[in-house]
């Protein structure tokens, strides 16, 4: 009964507020898209839409089929994109996910240089969700997740990029700066800097500071740069990837430090939609994403 014309319809006339507007979106008459409605209307049986001087209202029934057509028209355009992607090797956008900073950072090592190897693909970061990464993946809303959890959901594939480990980072003023390992007590007093993420989902507390009952001074900053320099000048600690870690010991008087004797362990995993991994583009940013070398010594 409804198809994918009348979401267009109810979706152009919420975006533009006007039949005049709406029709000349949709590339069609005033009076032709009077008409679709009209034999839309009496199809459901139901007003969608009321004038209200020279605009328009949505009705009820109206909001609820827009609310249809924000939730299918993406999927249906995203499913469209990608049988284009498999018969021609290439897609017109990427929409990839980060679920913490240091992904961010990871994300920027390979970008221009795959952005260069597809040149007709175009790509789009997305940091900060209304919903789960993996909420975005089940709804299209990404393409692609990078992620250090692994969380088995059906329909969804995990591909391993690469390992690294969390290692603590101190200025090297800081007495600890001269340990090569260090237990989760000696963190008790002291103050550690991270992100403004939930400690539930912060391995240094999950997997390190919480098991040993280690509570120490916590403090969130936005920004990367401005938490490295606080440690610099010795106004606290952060835990960070040991190649991001290194690569600030080379700008700034900081060290690193191993968490525990075994160190903290981590991969780093880009998750897609089961099937998509196949797609050219896709391939290609996977085998870029594995292939990429970070330097940590």
């Amino acid at each position: 009964m409804i198809d994918r014309s009348h979401l267009k319809i109810i979706h152009a006339l919420a975006e533009h507020g006007s039949l005049t507007a709406a029709a000349n979106a949709l590339f069609v008459t005033q009076p032709a898209l009077s008409h679709q409605i009209r034999y839309l209307e009496q199809k459901l049986g139901i007003a969608l839409w009321e004038r209200e001087g020279r605009s328009i209202r949505l009705t009820q029934a109206g909001e609820l089929l827009l609310s249809t057509a924000r939730q299918v028209l993406p999927v249906l355009e995203k499913t469209e994109n990608t049988f284009k992607a498999y018969a021609e090797g290439k897609q017109g956008l990427l929409k990839i996910g980060v679920e913490c900073h240091p992904c961010y950072e990871w994300l920027k090592t390979i970008l221009s240089e795959y952005l260069l190897k597809q040149p007709k693909v175009d790509v789009d970061i997305v940091q900060k969700f209304q919903f789960s990464g993996i909420e975005g993946l089940q709804n299209h809303h990404i393409d692609c997740l990078i992620t250090p959890d692994k969380v088995v959901h059906e329909g969804l594939v995990y591909s391993e990029l690469f390992d690294y480990e969390l290692v603590l980072l101190v200025s090297e003023m800081h007495v600890l700066s001269e340990q090569s390992f260090i237990p989760a007590d000696r963190l008790s007093d002291e103050l550690l800097m991270t992100f403004p993420v939930s400690q539930e989902r912060l391995d240094v507390f999950t997997q390190f500071l919480m098991p040993a009952g280690v509570a120490p001074q916590h403090k969130t900053i936005q920004s990367l740069d401005i938490m490295v320099q606080m440690v610099s000048l010795n106004r606290g600690v952060t835990v960070l990837p040991d190649w991001l870690a290194k690569q600030y010991c080379k700008q700034l008087p900081t060290s690193v430090v191993k968490l525990g004797k075994n160190g903290l362990l981590k991969t780093l995993f880009a998750v897609m939609r089961d099937g998509e991994q196949s797609i050219p583009y896709m391939a290609e940013f996977l085998r870029m994403g594995k292939n990429t070398k970070l330097v940590v010594d």
